[in-house]
């Protein structure tokens, strides 16, 4: 169980008075509202499907913020398009940028089939002028589900604590980055361990836990204004927050008196706490399914860790939901609620697999040693997971069909525990 260890070893290297903590909070700790990161992140895509369709993405009229190409990137990156010239594309993409008489950006895009002749999309779409590479990422969604005919979450974001330095000057950052890796911005530093980011489900929010105070602490903090507030500072542990689909609730491991950890669910608004599980065994890593009815879990109440699942509210009994591996731990489970995937021992390789939530087999879709932390594209086609590559941490994805596998290379830092946002809101740039 990742969060069991990482939680453990750090909560053994801290023990401080408050008003030391204090002390260490103002010394230690440096917020940044967005401020750039130097780690950035660089794609490779590994596998893809064995036809991809054959697209040419040419250059927008009027463009000076290159959004031709940040399209192109979206739909190659998917590893279900063939990035190719004119003469030998089945798809063509045209495109024109401008603006409006509010000084607000429009983009003006034509999808065409060249074998056919027929325009199979002509939209506008509007946004602030400076949020043109977002609008890019929004014609690529839009591309995409008129040709494959699913959803896309190139317009989204991810989370992940990025980690640089020698132990004795060891930083450890909270980086918001869009979907692709660009743009990534520290959103928290500190000198003490950073874990468990969690998206609310508006995008607004992240939770994490924090030992800035020498202690695991919960967190949440705005990303749009950085106000944050410590939310659980329990004696022992406080970890893996996993927020309601409401977004009023944090599911949250924490610890007894006798250093037990078990589940309980953080009223935000009220403080009030609720003890979903009261077990010997250790509980742990919750999350919740997409319609906030029940709460699944890591246990190993059956002598190995194992997925467990309970409805959300005290008093209800728990019941396994993996079988046929010595260990399953750290679930999420799709947008839909149909797929559960989690990290298996295999062999003596720690790998992400998935599994139908109404009865199927375990089926493995990572091929690293050592792969944690999975979590779902807010479209549900994809998982992002934390594995390691030339001697440090670093991102991968996998579609939820196996097919297209790529790696987010870390150029300066040890990635770790990624977190996949939410869908942006619609009406942030609309289109007509």
């Amino acid at each position: 169980m990742s969060e069991v260890r990482s939680l453990t070893r750090a909560t053994s290297r801290v023990s401080l008075t408050r008003a030391a903590s204090r002390v260490l909070l103002a010394l230690s700790l440096t917020l940044f509202c967005f401020a750039p990161v130097r780690a950035q992140l660089q794609i490779d895509i590994t596998s893809g499907v064995t036809a991809p369709i054959p697209i040419a993405i040419e250059p927008f009229t009027g463009e000076t913020a290159q959004m031709s190409p940040v399209i192109a990137a979206d739909l190659g990156r998917s590893g279900r398009f063939k990035l190719q010239p004119r003469n030998a594309a089945d798809y063509l993409v045209t495109g024109q940028v401008g603006g409006t008489p509010d000084g607000a950006a429009a983009v003006d895009f034509e999808l065409r089939n060249l074998l056919t002749g027929q325009v199979l999309l002509k939209e506008r779409l509007t946004m602030p002028a400076a949020a043109l590479r977002q609008g890019a990422h929004r014609v690529a969604d839009r591309i995409y589900l008129r040709l494959i005919g699913q959803r896309s979450a190139f317009a989204t974001r991810i989370a992940y604590i990025a980690v640089e330095g020698a132990p004795s000057q060891r930083r450890h950052r909270l980086v918001v980055a869009d979907a692709d890796g660009a743009g990534a911005r520290v959103v928290l530093e500190s000198r003490r361990p950073l874990m468990s980011p969690s998206w609310s489900p508006d995008g607004r929010w992240l939770a994490y836990v924090s030992f800035e105070t020498r202690a695991a602490a919960v967190w949440i903090q705005d990303l749009a204004t950085a106000e944050r507030r410590m939310v659980s500072a329990r004696p022992g542990v406080n970890g893996a927050p996993a927020w309601s689909p409401d977004g009023r609730r944090l599911a949250l491991t924490l610890s007894s008196a006798g250093g037990n950890l078990d589940i309980f669910v953080l009223d935000i608004a009220s403080g009030a706490l609720e003890r979903l599980t009261d077990d010997p065994a250790i509980d742990t890593e919750p999350v919740w399914s997409p319609d906030g009815s029940a709460i699944l879990f890591t246990s190993d109440r059956a002598g190995g860790p194992q997925v467990y699942r309970m409805a959300a509210r005290a008093g209800e009994r728990a019941t396994r939901v993996t079988f046929g591996v010595p260990y399953a731990a750290r679930p999420r489970v799709s947008p839909d609620g149909r797929t559960l995937a989690m990290v298996v021992r295999d062999g003596g390789a720690y790998r992400i697999a998935v599994q139908d939530l109404a009865g199927g087999g375990l089926r493995m879709s990572s091929r690293g040693p050592q792969d944690e932390s999975p979590a779902f594209s807010p479209d549900g086609g994809t998982i992002i997971y934390g594995t390691r590559g030339g001697g440090r941490g670093t991102l991968a994805t996998v579609s939820i069909d196996g097919l297209v596998q790529q790696t987010l290379v870390s150029t300066g830092a040890d990635v770790r525990e990624p977190a996949w946002g939410p869908f942006p809101p619609a009406a942030a740039t609309p289109v007509r």
